[in-house]
């Protein structure tokens, strides 16, 4: 029972559980993999990073007067990242039929159907294509065939990649007219990264655009908000592959040129200490209180989460550390666990870096990324506040101390020691939120802020180990595989909305949710809830954001709610998968650390995150909790909405300073609401939250006065 779980282990339980991807390190992928493939990966890897860091540096028009299109920096990188993708990723069961070769030739016979009805001829470059496509499906998953296919399919994704670039001014003037060799390559570019997107991140995000995709030629035989215009097979699979508005659009271009530049500063700062000593940090300021390990989870999850943006990532490099020792001090494997899957979702909205849904909520809102820091910096407290406080009341009600150990170090050691890796945070966050002083782009501050890293790490190490050349270009090499999955995501991602942009689909389902909801924004905001929420089952956040920002969220926006507060709100309910059963990414990936079942886990992680599931509906209804409103306003609502989450913790909890019998757990969760309650949107609102509060303040002190009575009652005479 005491075996320490393994990357591995971990991977198994992901993947079995989620469509969450596990990366393995570099060091596991190049002893689980044949040399001609690590070769390969490392050469495209480092083409891959060197493309983009050139390209954010702006070295290709200041060193040699070259200008290009930033869409064909976007087709190179496609092509390097989908070549990436059919080499590097190894781990698929042989199969007797491939199902990606079976959807492209089901979606040919489809074409071939309609051609006909349409046209009364059948095109034989069609038919043959159609004979390749079937050829595909029953060899290109057979163990025998399989790495070769894999092979070809990156050749291929380079070869159109480059053909694209180089081709690329003329191709737009042609568009119009639909040349056979633009919507052949569109139409070959598409498979390849839908196919690419099904090995990686699995069949939810494909299978919901290749519904969307189906929708669009059955809409057009509908009636009122629910019909779209017709498009032609041909006018799509070349929109879709070459237009702005498609695959090589905004959304992969936040792929590519912002996340990237992130990634490698995270890749970075793990390979040079940064990880352990957040976690030290973290150690040497939570260990001496009560619950001290669990306290320990959030805070380190939490100061990760600012520079990794991954769930899962965040439960694997802390929770290896934090779940045994709080199964050691006390708590259940399943609280354990719990608390560290809470703890690491929220890494995905601690600024700076967030995750990568914020990059492209910018982009779709067209603000400084700083701009979304700021808002999202008081639900993220919130978040973290809500947690920090059921743990402490758990560990009072479980009679947890502090962790037992007197080697924990100190805060003035950890200080002493680290203090250089708060530099480049700290020059991040400036940059970031104050771009007019340092004149610097997100992307460009990212990689700014790696140099920095750099330098003090060779410069001063951390625990008394420096490290080498070598390791520093390990880690930024490694940036181009633990990056795919972002990059497949971007441009399947632009796949979707070229769809709906070009068939009028988006506008279509504004005008649906509205209908549906009867222009009511308080049943809109369920109905969004709801809909984020079932879209999130088996997606990582990234997918559900893009698809929830594409879908619901313009009809928050034509009922009056701001961008902000509308993308903020879709952001929050799709990331509810990352702790919901039955996927619950980080919670499964928590309870493998923990030896514990991911199902319970998972339920057990609802109740401690219970703040995620109220919080975006009163940063909508009360819009100082986005910075957005006067400075008295937000420390009001903060304050607020703080003694809110405490009271109802409490009730959740059956703890506030005493222990708590079930009726009073039910009024303490009752008199929770009337303290939350946004007092805009309902007459007489704040007095509402007055008497809420005054009553929450009566409980304390009823719960006070009794645990006085009883502290008299046990003290000796």
């Amino acid at each position: 029972m005491n075996e320490k779980p393994t990357s591995s282990d971990a991977a198994q339980h992901i993947s079995a559980a989620s469509e969450e991807r596990f990366i393995a390190s570099a060091e596991e992928f190049a002893s689980e993999s044949s040399k001609a493939t690590v070769f390969a990966a490392n050469v495209i890897q480092t083409l891959l990073v060197t493309c983009v860091v050139l390209w954010v540096l702006d070295v290709p028009r200041q060193l040699l007067n070259i200008s290009f299109y930033t869409e064909q920096l976007l087709a190179v990188t496609l092509g390097l990242t989908l070549a990436l993708a059919f080499i590097a990723e190894t781990k698929r069961q042989p199969s007797a039929i491939d199902l990606g070769g079976l959807t492209a030739a089901g979606a040919i016979v489809i074409y071939l159907i309609y051609r006909y009805v349409a046209r009364g001829d059948i095109s034989w470059p069609v038919v043959g294509a159609l004979a390749v496509t079937l050829a595909w499906t029953f060899t290109a998953s057979r163990a025998a065939y399989a790495r070769w296919f894999d092979w070809l399919c990156a050749i291929v994704a380079l070869l159109l990649a480059g053909y694209i670039t180089v081709r690329y001014e003329a191709l737009t003037y042609e568009l119009a007219m639909l040349p056979v060799e633009g919507v052949v390559g569109s139409a070959i570019l598409t498979f390849l990264v839908l196919d690419a997107s099904r090995r990686i991140s699995g069949w939810g995000f494909v299978a919901i655009i290749l519904a969307i995709a189906g929708y669009v030629y059955v809409s057009p035989f509908l009636g009122g908000d629910f019909q779209t215009r017709w498009v032609s097979p041909e006018r799509m699979v070349a929109y879709v592959g070459l237009d702005v508005n498609g695959m090589i659009g905004n959304i992969l271009q936040v792929a590519v040129l912002i996340v990237i530049p992130y990634t490698i500063l995270g890749q970075v700062l793990a390979r040079t200490g940064g990880a352990d000593f957040f976690s030290d940090l973290a150690m040497s300021a939570m260990w001496r209180f009560r619950g001290g390990a669990a306290k320990i989870a959030v805070v380190g999850s939490a100061l990760f989460g600012m520079i990794s943006g991954s769930a899962v990532s965040n439960v694997l490099a802390v929770g290896q550390v934090t779940i045994p020792a709080m199964i050691k001090s006390g708590f259940t494997r399943r609280r354990a666990a719990a608390f560290e899957a809470v703890g690491s979702t929220g890494g995905q909205l601690m600024p700076p870096v967030m995750g990568a849904a914020a990059f492209i909520m910018a982009e779709f809102l067209q603000v400084s990324y700083g701009t979304v820091c700021i808002a999202a910096a008081i639900p993220a407290l919130l978040y973290y506040s809500c947690l920090f406080i059921h743990v402490d009341l758990e560990a009072a009600k479980q009679g947890i101390g502090g962790v037992d150990d007197e080697e924990m170090p100190s805060l003035t050691s950890v200080l002493t020691s680290g203090w250089h890796f708060l530099v480049p945070i700290f020059f991040l966050v400036i940059a970031l939120i104050y771009p007019e002083v340092l004149l610097l782009t997100p992307e460009k501050a990212a990689v700014a802020a790696t140099g920095i890293l750099i330098v003090f790490a060779l410069i001063f190490g951390y625990r008394g180990k420096r490290v080498s050349l070598r390791q520093i270009a390990v880690a930024v090499i490694e940036s181009g595989r633990v990056s795919l999955d972002i990059i497949l995501i971007g441009a399947a991602a632009g796949i979707m909305v070229g769809i709906m942009s070009i068939s009028g689909l988006a506008f279509g389902m504004t005008m649906q949710l509205l209908t549906l909801s009867g222009e009511n924004v308080f049943l809109l905001l369920l109905l969004i809830a709801v809909l984020a929420f079932v879209l999130g089952i088996g997606l990582p956040t990234v997918s559900v954001y893009i698809l929830t920002a594409t879908l619901l969220a313009p009809a928050l926006i034509k009922l009056g709610v701001t961008p902000m507060a509308a993308h903020m709100f879709v952001m929050y309910n799709g990331m509810l998968s990352m702790i919901t059963p039955p996927v619950a990414f980080a919670a499964y990936a928590a309870a493998n650390i923990a030896r514990t079942d991911g199902w319970t886990t998972g339920w057990v992680a609802c109740a401690v995150g219970w703040s995620t599931f109220i919080l975006p509906f009163l940063f909508v209804l009360t819009p100082s909790l986005l910075m957005d409103g006067p400075s008295y306003l937000i420390v009001w609502n903060l304050v607020r909405i703080l003694f809110a989450l405490f009271v109802g913790t409490a009730g959740i909890v059956g703890f506030a300073l005493a222990p708590l019998s079930f009726p009073m757990r039910v009024v303490y969760c009752v008199v929770a609401l009337p303290i939350a309650l946004p007092p805009e949107s309902f007459t007489g609102g704040h007095t509402i939250n007055f008497i809420g509060i005054a009553a929450g303040i009566v409980l304390l002190v009823i719960d006070h006065l009794r645990r006085r009575r009883k502290a008299a009652a046990a003290a000796p005479a």
